[in-house]
């Protein structure tokens, strides 16, 4: 459910609406590519290695520190290319990306939860 709800808060602050199909560049890149690169990186090496460090690896509500810290940094990492509230919004789903690779001890779960976020937001909004 985070990713219809910051669809909603995207929608809410004006976003424009997609008309029109999406481009095969943008929805490979988008739905393919970047999910598979960024959960590698995050979910992979830097939540991976903070979970590594006993008290980042403790969790409330199922959240770990080390899930919200690498989210923190990973929205972060959204404000080179998109706007403070689109990349604020990451945050969100990216918490759940982190539970999942967590709850499965693996990068499949959070990739195509990643991949299905992505491709409702391109599916939905006028971007790129």
């Amino acid at each position: 459910m985070a990713g219809p709800i910051c669809w909603l808060g995207l929608y809410a602050a004006g976003l424009p609406l997609r008309s029109g199909t999406v481009p095969l560049t943008l929805f490979l890149m988008s739905v393919l590519v970047y999910p598979v690169l960024e959960e590698i990186v995050f979910r992979g090496g830097i939540q991976g290695a903070l979970l590594t460090r006993p008290a980042l690896a403790r969790s409330v509500m199922g959240i770990s520190l080390a899930c919200v810290l690498t989210s923190i940094l990973f929205a972060a990492a959204h404000l080179l290319r998109q706007p403070p509230l689109w990349a604020a919004l990451v945050f969100i789903p990216s918490l759940v990306f982190g539970w999942a690779r967590e709850r499965h001890d693996s990068l499949v779960s959070p990739t195509a939860l990643h991949m299905t976020y992505n491709a409702g937001f391109i599916g939905f909004f006028q971007v790129g």
